[in-house]
């Protein structure tokens, strides 16, 4: 009951429909449905996962909520490895089964100017869809706090607010595959070191609403 409340509330508070950010903050998401999706993730505007960018030598930390011991861990996120499969749990992060999400971060190793940031899942059911909000810093901020927890708003602690992504279908199969790409009118996302994702459960129907997260990428500006 704890979690359904938490999801409802949580579903209240976010402005951000399908597909839509405020501006300059572009969210574009595109859907392929079990029936289209295979193992290329080819979207026709959000780009195909890259095996080279800026997040691939990234330290990855969980910053709250519980890994499931089913899939992969976060490097998995990271490694350019994608699933062949629409239910592969061990080729996926995700969270622990009957829990509300959690966060995580990606450390880049210095400061460097963001083009896009891109995120990518695929489940057959609930697990496909993406509900996340994504946090940036430079971590010059004397109040910086690098990890966190739930419960604690990341902008009160030198984190500033990028995008909220739901792209939970208000109809339809939820199922199939997902490409998020997170841009800005200017080119640029911001010059950051640390991206912190708040991530939560699609649905609270069962236990099993979290996402399976295949990859992500972030995309520096040339």
């Amino acid at each position: 009951m704890t979690l359904r409340i938490e999801f409802l509330t949580l579903i209240a508070a976010l402005t951000v429909s399908f597909g839509f950010a405020e501006p300059p903050v572009k969210v574009t998401v595109e859907h392929n449905s079990n029936n289209d999706a295979s193992a290329s993730f080819k979207f026709k505007s959000v780009p195909s996962p890259a095996k080279d960018d800026a997040a691939t030598k990234a330290k990855l930390t969980l910053v709250d909520g519980d890994m499931d011991s089913n899939g992969a861990d976060l490097s998995a996120l990271t490694d350019g490895v994608l699933p062949t499969e629409q239910d592969q749990p061990e080729a996926n992060f995700f969270f622990d089964a009957g829990t509300a999400g959690g966060r995580f971060r990606l450390d880049l190793g210095s400061v460097i100017e963001i083009s896009q940031v891109n995120t990518y899942s695929w489940h057959p059911n609930t697990r496909g869809p993406q509900l996340y909000k994504l946090y940036a810093s430079d971590g010059a901020d004397p109040r910086f706090n690098g990890a966190p927890k739930r419960g604690v708003d990341p902008t009160t602690c030198g984190w500033h607010v990028v995008a909220t992504v739901n792209t939970v279908p208000q109809n339809g199969d939820e199922g199939g595959q997902y490409g998020v790409s997170i841009t800005d009118t200017s080119g640029s996302v911001g010059k950051y070191r640390y991206l912190l994702f708040d991530c939560y459960v699609t649905e609270t129907a069962d236990e099993f609403g979290n996402t399976f997260y295949s990859e992500v990428d972030v995309v520096a500006k040339r």
